[in-house]
């Protein structure tokens, strides 16, 4: 009996001793965001600056431990008193709120060729609500350089009254200046991490 409970801790213990740790590489990826524009068109965005990682078990096909931070004051929509405003009070207040953070904490099933759900929370603008991403996980491949990579892309959408970011303008002929939806879109490169240094 003994024995049995010994190898049945072995085995709950080492479940998840095959996942292989990534890190984002910010150079190859990319944060997007869209919201509408006077009710009628799309304007579109991005963050140039986050850091994150999560594990990924090839064995178990699991995704684990993802954690995201990205700095609000990196926004760019290509129009820069637009991103002064952005980064004002009236949205995301950069200087009380300075990045926002997605984690989540395991989901399996995630394979090249499927898309998986994967639940979380997001934090921004010091609130924390429950956000799902849609991922596309598109497999892995080595460099020529010998670094190990997974790439993935993933989408959501937000309210961002929900997160307390509620500045608009009425417009004399009915609706509003800015959308209320925030469309997300990730295109993301990772980077097998690198034991540290002993």
């Amino acid at each position: 009996m003994k024995l049995a409970l010994a190898v049945i801790v072995a085995l709950v213990s080492s479940a998840g001793a095959w996942a292989t740790t990534y890190q984002l590489d910010p150079s190859h990826s990319e944060v997007g965001f869209s919201v509408k524009h006077l009710m009628l068109s799309n304007v579109k965005g991005r963050f140039s600056k986050f850091t994150g990682g999560f594990d990924y078990d090839e064995k178990s096909k699991t995704l684990s431990n993802v954690d995201v931070k990205i700095e609000i004051a990196s926004v760019d929509t290509n129009e820069k008193k637009r991103d002064e405003h952005l980064v004002s009070p009236d949205f995301f207040d950069a200087a009380k709120y300075s990045t926002m953070e997605f984690k989540a904490d395991k989901v399996s099933g995630v394979a090249p060729g499927k898309t998986v759900k994967v639940p979380g929370t997001l934090t921004l603008h010091g609130v924390t609500k429950p956000v799902t991403l849609d991922v596309d996980y598109r497999g892995n491949t080595t460099d020529p350089w010998g670094n190990e990579r997974l790439v993935f892309g993933a989408t959501a959408k937000v309210q961002r009254s929900d997160f307390g970011v509620k500045w608009n303008k009425s417009m004399d002929k009915g609706g509003v200046v800015v959308g209320e939806d925030v469309s997300i879109n990730i295109e993301a490169e990772s980077v097998k991490a690198k034991p540290a240094a002993k």
